[in-house]
């Protein structure tokens, strides 16, 4: 079956003069942060802009009028983010790094002035949020439990970790690093409170040392009373063998008294959301500890009975982002549903989730009088705000950010279509055309792999690996979304549990089978990329077959092994059926390290020093191994990026790269 993408809010033009580039996606705007005015009738958010010259990033706040759409400027300092709003909506807030200092607190008061500071502390804080009685704000903050209370003290604690000539890193924990960044240094976040008036600021949480979410911020509420605090945290100590987050009521008035009330299960609980009237939270659950893609069930708990009801139990469906309805009657919420992310309802009682909007992929839904205001991206157009009734009906387009540089761009055709995969199950796939396609030429064809392995080739709009500057190139682009898979349900999802190379490499042949049957595709010209996950699948791939004429691996698994040297090694024995230690025959099957004596295909292979997700060693690794038996590959390391090439010409320099190596072997001759 063959779908061309009508569901998407925004549709490539054809009548453009250019076609996409590298340097187009650091052109654009990146709209982030969005929050609505108590009274619904104005939003904030945030714009990102990059100059590539400088290789820096500036932030600006921006006032967005909800029923008119028209937007204005409120900061110019190029260093502001996460803007928020006080109860009254008179004042908004928002975190600068204004001096090159580490983020503060600001606030702007009515008529949008000059902006006040609030804190002035020596660690940048970040997860603002204003109390409703709206005589203090929270935030969070990276302190080391020696300080005490005493900023100063802190200060010296950073002063001297910087002054020493000391450079080891020592530890005894299970995770010691994450991402790219080392735990060693005896910091931990906690919440704190500033009173607007006095400046006085209270620790909430003098007696914790632990972590919030390890990709940073921290998802806590207060509730409309302003005594109490739900935050997320894990609730595993030290030596951290594995994250279980739980759902801690805390007291706000800092005599750090908190009650864990998800300590019943195992698996992690996250986001708590207090309802209007706060007799009620709202949080997610997950059910299985080990496996991290666990769909995330939207569970209501009562504080006045200290019980929960599972409003999603029977819905085979992931939650996030969830808001609750003005009279409490219901929640919106984001899902992944068929590689989209779409935005639903249900009501509070349970019953049926109800799709509003489908289209593309959806976020930070939020409730604004009678309408949701939310963020959408698609693989045809990059992020906008766009609100709609809280049926799904009157769709209106707030914001138009990137019109100047999108209403000149011919993106080509994308079409979403099903085959059959691993044993002839329907597989989602999106094909990516080049502008101007003419189905009587032949093309090139590159096999996109995604990461996670549980994660998606969604409908979105990718900075990192975006298809549609690959297509512009030249060629046909084809991304399945394979077993493992998340999105198509949680049987799909865990269904490479214990193998994660059988099905989706027969998936990738299965799509790579259906794309050559088209007369519109050289079949002498093929190549397949993936990056992480999709890393591994490529040299699956080099160690299984030659049918591709070249290969490219970003930051990918090589040898299961050292996956037991990253960030967060806990629940491996599970996800490979095997380790080093037990079941190691299991382990070893789908170890790519293992049939290198079939390699052939070359291997474009890059890596960051900095990925403690997929540590560098994978990487060099392979190439060393493609080297020393006479193969072409070629090397791209990165001595300053972690898993993701995130800086402006590291990442142009990447995209050309990445071309340059396809045009290389798959240039028509």
């Amino acid at each position: 079956m063959i779908i061309v993408l009508f569901g998407s809010i925004i549709h490539s033009t054809s009548f453009g003069q250019e076609v996409l580039t590298a340097d187009h996606l650091w052109q654009l705007d990146r709209i982030s942060g969005l929050a609505i005015s108590p009274d619904g009738d104005k939003s904030l958010y945030q714009i990102t802009r990059y100059d590539t010259d400088e290789n820096s990033s500036s932030s600006y706040i921006y006032l967005l009028d909800n029923q008119s759409g028209e937007s204005k400027q409120l900061t110019f300092n190029g260093k502001e983010s996460s803007p928020f709003w006080c109860p009254e909506g008179q004042q908004i807030g928002f975190i600068s790094r204004r001096d090159d200092q580490p983020g503060q607190l600001y606030i702007l008061e009515h008529g949008w002035g000059e902006a006040k500071k609030v804190t002035d502390l020596p660690v940048g804080v970040f997860s603002p949020q204003w109390f409703p009685d709206g005589e203090r704000i929270a935030f969070a903050a990276n302190i080391h439990p020696d300080y005490n209370g005493d900023w100063d003290k802190l200060q010296e604690i950073i002063d001297e970790q910087n002054d020493s000539k000391i450079t080891a890193k020592v530890t005894e924990n299970v995770m010691y690093r994450f991402w790219d960044r080392w735990l060693t240094n005896g910091f931990f976040p906690r919440l704190f409170s500033v009173e607007i008036e006095s400046g006085e600021i209270i620790d909430l949480m003098p007696e914790t040392s632990n972590y919030f979410n390890m990709m940073g911020g921290v998802s806590y509420d207060i509730s409309p009373d302003s005594e109490t605090i739900a935050v997320s945290m894990n609730s595993t100590p030290a030596p951290f063998e594995q994250l279980n987050y739980d759902i801690f009521l805390l007291n706000s008035d800092g005599s750090g008294e908190m009650i864990n009330i998800t300590d019943h299960n195992e698996a992690s609980d996250v986001n708590p959301v207090f309802s209007p009237n706060g007799d009620l939270l709202a949080y997610g659950q997950q059910n299985l500890y080990h496996f991290y893609a666990d769909n995330v069930q939207l569970v209501i708990y009562d504080l006045g009975r200290d019980s929960r009801t599972n409003i999603t139990e029977n819905i085979d469906l992931s939650c996030s982002g969830w808001k609750w309805s003005a009279d409490q009657s219901s929640l919106y919420f984001h899902a992944q549903h068929q590689a989209k992310t779409a935005l639903w309802s249900i009501p509070v009682n349970g019953g049926e989730a109800k799709k509003l909007f489908p289209g593309g992929s959806s976020s930070s839904v939020s409730v604004a009088g009678n309408r949701l205001l939310f963020l959408n991206h698609s693989l045809t157009h990059p992020t906008d705000i766009f609100s709609m009734d809280k049926n799904g009906n009157d769709l209106k387009r707030l914001t138009h950010v990137n019109e100047d540089i999108m209403g000149n761009l011919n993106l080509g055709e994308v079409k979403n279509i099903d085959y059959k995969g691993a044993n002839e199950v329907d597989v989602q796939m999106y094909v990516i055309y080049p502008p101007d396609f003419d189905e009587n030429q032949e093309y090139p064809l590159v096999m996109l792999i995604h990461g996670g392995p549980h994660g998606i080739f969604g409908d979105t709009w990718h900075y990192r690996w975006n298809a549609k500057v690959f297509a512009a190139a030249g060629y046909v682009v084809a991304m399945p979304n394979f077993h493992g898979s998340t999105s198509f349900g949680q049987e799909f999802a865990q269904s490479i549990h214990g193998s994660h190379a059988d099905l989706p490499f027969r998936d990738v042949m299965k799509a790579t089978d259906y794309m050559e049957a088209k007369e519109y595709i050289d079949p002498n010209r093929t190549a397949a990329a993936g990056g992480s996950y999709g890393g591994y699948m490529v040299s699956w791939i080099a160690g299984h077959t030659d049918r591709y004429k070249a290969l490219i691996n970003h930051a990918g698994v090589y040898n299961i092994h050292l996956q037991f040297s990253a960030d967060y090694t806990a629940n491996r024995k599970y996800q490979y059926d095997g380790s080093p230690w037990e079941n190691f025959d299991n382990l070893m099957e789908d170890n790519p390290a293992m049939f290198a004596h079939n390699f052939q295909t070359p291997m474009l292979i890059i890596h960051g020093e900095r990925d403690y997700r997929v540590p560098v060693g994978h990487g060099l690794l392979v190439y060393g191994i493609y080297k020393e038996m006479g193969l072409d590959a070629r090397l791209i390391y990165f001595p300053d990026e972690n898993h993701w090439i995130l800086s402006p010409q590291n990442s142009i320099f990447w995209y050309g790269e990445f071309i340059d190596w396809l045009d290389r072997y798959l240039a028509e001759e």
